[in-house]
């Protein structure tokens, strides 16, 4: 009797709403200054919209299947991940529950630093190479180079710029961001939707591995357990060294806006540095949240390359970061850059 009075209640609430068979349409989430970009820890006033006046449980609020607190009217947004977020209450109807969901966007708490450089060394490099990846490993600095018919995996000794040791890749693809982890050599190309693996001591090929839903191939890195992958897009995926499978994501902001240019990567001390696309800049991002904490900005290092016949004006850009932890210090180059070079990253006072 008891089961046939709340599907009776339920039927005339069905029909107290002109007969609306998703009951989720009959109410909405309210927020504070009709806003939905929100930073990080903000307070934000919350109410839900109740179009008929319908008798409902006091609502539950999650993102990301975390229930957030509710204190006098207002939620505390203070999630570990930033970027583009679904909001979900949770609210009860004559023993149904109903979800109510809103589309907000979760930005950094401040905005980020600005940091210069101080250049320690400068050293040769092939202006041939059209640079896409760059990372040392056991003292080696290994570099990935772009462009269908040119693109390479080779070894370098930074010191002279002499090609240690180079595989061409096949013509057909456009060779992007590496990173090495576990005597593994990882590399990315562009939009051909295959990784390889590779042997670091004699660059011979392991494995190809296919990319999930990440878009295309662009900068990758480590932190000693997983992989960093970014696609063009304002998502860095996780990637699972062994299987390489796509295990989630974070997304790129600042205190205003989601950022989608990270383009090569490197990662030091819970940081990811990824050069700007197209830009004289590099970010610091925090590799938990997605923060953008940091510009660099490395304006003027261009204009001491020397322009040689591969040159182009448009392409041949920064792109390209290692960190040695010996020296503490990052190697940086660009597209076509006959130079590479040392340098300290120091915040602009």
């Amino acid at each position: 009797m008891t089961k046939l009075l709340s599907v009776y209640g339920f039927l005339l609430f069905f029909m107290a709403c002109g007969g609306d068979k998703d009951p989720a349409k009959l109410f909405g989430i309210q927020l504070e200054g009709n806003k939905n970009k929100f930073q990080q820890n903000q307070e934000v006033g919350v109410a839900i919209k109740n179009k008929k006046n319908i008798e409902i449980t006091d609502p539950v609020y999650f993102i990301d299947g975390r229930e957030l607190q509710l204190t006098n009217g207002k939620l505390k947004l203070d999630l570990p991940t930033l970027g583009n977020k679904v909001l979900t209450a949770k609210i009860g109807i004559e023993n149904q529950t109903v979800e109510i969901q809103k589309k907000i966007k979760l930005l950094a708490e401040k905005a980020p630093e600005v940091y210069t450089y101080e250049i320690v060394n400068t050293y040769s490099h092939d202006p041939t190479a059209y640079t896409q990846g760059l990372e040392f490993y056991n003292g080696v600095l290994y570099e990935s180079t772009g462009k269908k018919g040119a693109s390479t995996i080779r070894k370098v000794n930074f010191e002279t710029g002499e090609i240690l040791q180079k595989i061409d890749l096949d013509k057909t693809v456009f060779g992007e961001g590496i990173t090495l982890l576990n005597d593994k050599l990882y590399q990315l190309t562009w939009q051909s939707g295959l990784g390889y693996v590779y042997n670091p001591s004699n660059l011979a090929k392991i494995q190809n591995f296919s990319y999930g839903e990440s878009r295309e191939g662009w900068g990758l890195c480590n932190d000693g357990k997983r992989l960093y992958k970014s696609d063009g897009t304002e998502k860095i995926w996780f990637l699972d060294p062994t299987t390489l499978e796509e295990q989630g994501y974070i997304e790129t902001v600042t205190n205003k806006s989601i950022f989608n240019m990270a383009n090569e990567l490197e990662y030091v001390d819970g940081k990811i540095y990824a050069n700007v696309y197209q830009k004289e800049s590099m970010m610091i991002i925090d590799a938990t949240s997605g923060a953008i904490e940091g510009v660099i900005n490395f304006g003027g290092l261009k204009n001491k390359v020397d322009k040689g016949p591969q040159w182009d004006e448009g392409n041949s850009v920064l792109n390209g970061v290692a960190y040695n932890k010996e020296r503490e210090t990052f190697f940086v180059t660009g597209k076509n850059w006959n130079k590479l070079f040392e340098v300290k990253i120091r915040k602009k006072s």
